[in-house]
C-alpha cells in the first residue's frame, strides 16, 4: 500500500514531496535455490518457503558482501544462539557452506511505476 501511495502528492502533504519508487520487489527463494538451506531447515522441523522459478524476476550475486551480510544476521543475538532459528543454523554451519547459501538474493517484482518506454525497472546495487 505504502509503494502505491508514496506519489500523490495529495495524500500526505505533511511527509514533503511526493516520490514514487519505480519498482517494488519481495524477497524470495526460488525452489530450484533451496538446496542445503532446506536440508538445514528440515533437519530442525522446518522448511524453505519458496515460490516456483518463473515467479523470480531478478537475482543479484552478494557474494562480495557476504561478510556485512553474516554480520547482519548475526546481529540477532537470540536467534543466533538458540538451534531453530536461521541465524543460529547459519552460524554453526563451516564457512564454505554458508557463503553458498547466502551469497546469492532472489526478488519477484510485485509493482511498478509506469514508465514512458514501457521498460520494467531493474534491481541495481
Amino acid at each position: 500500500m505504502a509503494f502505491h501511495a508514496a506519489g500523490p502528492e495529495h495524500l500526505y502533504p505533511q511527509a514533503g514531496d511526493p516520490w514514487q519508487p519505480d519498482a517494488l520487489y519481495a524477497a524470495t527463494h526460488p525452489d530450484s535455490g533451496v538446496g542445503d538451506l532446506g536440508v538445514l531447515l528440515t533437519r530442525v522441523g522446518k522448511k524453505v518457503l519458496s515460490v516456483p522459478d518463473e515467479h523470480v524476476t531478478e537475482t543479484v550475486d552478494v557474494s562480495d558482501c557476504t561478510d556485512l551480510k553474516l554480520a547482519a544476521i548475526l546481529a540477532h543475538r537470540s536467534g543466533a544462539a538458540r538451534e531453530r532459528p536461521l541465524p543460529g543454523i547459519l552460524s554453526r554451519l563451516p564457512a564454505a557452506e554458508r557463503e553458498s547459501i547466502i551469497a546469492t538474493e532472489y526478488f519477484t517484482l510485485l509493482g511498478r511505476r509506469p514508465a514512458p518506454d514501457g521498460a520494467v525497472p531493474r534491481l541495481s546495487r
